[in-house]
């Protein structure tokens, strides 16, 4: 499989606000740490648990060389470049790939509805700019945007197009990724209430931010499906599920900042309009914690 430097648990790190909203980077970069020590297998920075539309060009920029001076090396890393405009998004891809980034990570965002063509030339466009690989990114509940199975293999048609992360939630679209595309696809997995599901159906790696709170069940669910025992997968998936549940339901960055408060990690604080849970949430995930760790 070429050019595809991830496999196994891709982890997101928040992006962490002082009390003035500005980006803390030192809190960032012992956030990134704690995610590569505790055996995540690659990086994700500037997706949608670190509110990465909420930030200025100069606060990407200082995330992404935050994070690659903290991995520095050990595992690879893929940073958000995903911006409404092509031209923002080569100058975000140039900067990652100058920066040491392994791949960066594009969603088609939008105002307007784009069309598939739009959305090829979008990507075509990008990857003519840059010589690391590119995972295009589906998650129409964020970007209002479904990108068809079919639009997905056109872009797969773009050389530097060599992976998939699928987050609509629909399992079967994995499987026809799998069946239409060969085994060769690397496709990956970003809705966390599917992850035993999709790696059932193939997918070379899970992009999530469950880590942040419970890198090692999300560990052991990868190394049991690795070793093809199903019976173990299934047993530590559902240890995890009403975890991975909650932290959706409630919304990435709230949900990891108050389960790192809760676990006694300085969590930072989230930029407006986000706010923190209410009590009543972080006692629910407060008891979600204590029942997974009992």
């Amino acid at each position: 499989m070429k050019n595809v430097p991830f496999k196994g648990i891709i982890a997101y790190p928040i992006t962490p606000f002082d009390d003035k909203e500005k980006v803390d980077i030192p809190l960032f970069k012992h956030l990134v740490e704690r995610l590569v020590t505790s055996g995540s297998h690659g990086i994700a920075p500037l997706g949608s648990t670190g509110v990465m539309p909420y930030l200025s060009d100069e606060e990407k920029e200082a995330v992404t060389e935050a994070t690659i001076q903290q991995v520095n090396g050990r595992i690879p890393t893929l940073v958000g470049v995903s911006n409404l405009t092509t031209e923002k998004t080569i100058h975000h891809a140039k900067f990652a790939e100058k920066a040491g980034a392994e791949a960066v990570m594009i969603i088609p965002m939008s105002y307007w509805k784009l069309t598939d063509d739009e959305i090829v030339a979008h990507y075509d466009a990008v990857a003519s700019k840059i010589s690391i690989p590119i995972m295009a990114y589906n998650n129409p509940a964020t970007s209002g945007v479904d990108m068809s199975p079919a639009l997905l293999k056109r872009l797969l048609e773009i050389p530097n197009v060599t992976m998939i992360k699928e987050s609509t939630g629909d399992v079967q679209r994995m499987h026809y990724l799998r069946k239409e595309l060969g085994e060769d696809v690397a496709f990956y997995n970003g809705s966390n209430p599917l992850a035993l599901a999709a790696f059932s159906a193939g997918a070379r790696g899970w992009c999530t931010a469950a880590p942040n709170l419970i890198p090692e069940l999300n560990i052991s669910l990868y190394n049991a499906v690795e070793e093809g025992n199903l019976e173990k997968a299934k047993d530590v998936f559902y240890k995890q599920f009403d975890l991975l549940k909650f932290i959706v339901n409630k919304g990435l960055p709230r949900a990891v900042k108050a389960g790192l408060n809760i676990l006694g990690e300085e969590g930072g604080n989230l930029r407006s309009p986000l706010k923190p849970l209410h009590e009543k949430e972080t006692e629910e995930l407060r008891n979600i914690i204590k029942t997974i760790h009992h």
